[in-house]
């Protein structure tokens, strides 16, 4: 529904009586909230682009500054983002990821996620580390954020700086992990799975150095089909299907020495994808996880080709859940193996109370229930000790 035909009674507000401004209050109590999500799969996540601009020039990127012609570049206002987070709370998204370009550059981000933060959402932050001041760092606290996500390139000053482009960003992002320690806000690097990185038993010594003490894998992209432009045909990201195989069985590798937040069932998985095998589990992309971009056109992934629907149409009616295995977008991906036991419970209660209890059944003793259980149960103290 457009913001017009809202209607004003779902909203509680203390300040004012546009419900673009309103701030969502759950009406529920927590027993019932509970058991919304043992119907409804757990909540969801938004991946939320606000906006399309990007300070640095990264060779695998087509936000880099060089690459996206000005006419292109776009960004929400602050009533939009702030509209666009109430609908996606009313709608059970209780994660949220901020991301661009570069979301540093957005003169309203603070304010953007204390609006998250008011209305309990665990608020990420994707950033390239550029403007990661002790001002930014210290505003971002005040606003609620949950933790930031710091792009790496390679296990190396020189090669890191030199393709984003930025001399003295690793400096930049050792400082700025400094601050976040003392402030006690966690920060996580992301690594793109690139020829950057070159032998990844590297990695641990170096974003050690920086001040990380986890790593998550972003798994290269050479295409996508949405409004999102992390991705380039470029030689650093294009790879056989051996040597990606090898990228793969090397992060599992790394987990030995090093803390790894992509799931080994997803690596598993997405190496099945690389031969050509079949997957066990589906991608959530439009059902528990969204992609919103700069102009409130939401997507059920990065990968796909045209909006579900503008943001102020969603009232979940428009979901998708059709285990795709198109892609290997991780945030997709990984996530859709920790969430598949919680949306397996929820369709077995869904198919039991339409009295269908053979479909409920293949759903609760599903075998791939115990992988989705050790998956979260092997992620779960990385996470829980960083955000």
């Amino acid at each position: 529904m457009r913001p017009s035909s809202i209607d004003a009674k779902s909203w509680v507000d203390t300040e004012s009586d546009d419900p673009a401004e309103a701030v969502l209050v759950p009406r529920m109590p927590l027993w019932r909230v509970a058991l919304k999500a043992l119907v409804d799969g757990g909540p969801s996540t938004c991946h939320f682009a606000i906006t399309s601009v990007c300070n640095a020039r990264c060779k695998f990127c087509n936000f880099a500054i060089d690459q996206l012609p000005r006419h292109k570049q776009h960004s929400v206002t602050l009533a939009e983002a702030k509209l666009a987070l109430d609908i996606l709370a009313r709608n059970n998204v209780r994660y949220l990821h901020l991301t661009g370009g570069e979301p540093l550059v957005h003169p309203e981000l603070d304010a953007i996620v204390r609006h998250a933060h008011g209305l309990s959402m665990s608020t990420v932050l994707v950033t390239n580390g550029w403007f990661l001041t002790e001002k930014r760092v210290d505003g971002f606290v005040s606003a609620g954020l949950t933790s930031l996500v710091v792009s790496i390139d390679a296990p190396s000053i020189a090669i890191h700086d030199q393709n984003r482009g930025l001399r003295g960003l690793s400096e930049r992002i050792r400082r700025a992990n400094d601050l976040c320690r003392t402030r006690r806000l966690p920060t996580i690097a992301s690594v793109t799975m690139s020829r950057l990185v070159g032998d990844y038993a590297d990695l641990p010594k170096f974003l050690t150095a920086l001040g990380f003490e986890a790593v998550t894998f972003s798994y290269p992209l050479s295409a996508l089909k949405s409004s999102y432009l992390a991705y380039r045909e470029s030689d650093l990201v294009t790879y056989t299907a051996e040597e990606l195989d090898a990228a793969f069985e090397a992060v599992k590798t790394l987990r030995k020495s090093f803390p790894v937040l992509n799931p080994t069932a997803s690596l598993e998985d997405m190496q099945r994808h690389v031969r050509g095998e079949p997957e066990l589990f589906g991608c959530l992309g439009g059902y528990k996880f969204f992609y919103l971009d700069w102009h409130l056109d939401l997507y059920r992934c990065h990968n796909w080709d045209r909006p579900m629907c503008h943001i102020t149409e969603f009232d979940r009616t428009e979901r998708i859940h059709d285990g795709c295995t198109a892609c290997m977008i991780d945030c997709y991906r990984d996530d859709s193996v920790m969430q598949h036991i919680g949306v397996a419970i929820s369709d077995g209660v869904a198919a039991a109370m339409k009295g269908r209890f053979r479909r409920a059944a293949r759903h609760w003793l599903d075998r791939r229930n115990l992988i989705s259980i050790k998956a979260v149960l092997e992620e779960a103290p990385l996470w829980r000790s960083r955000v």
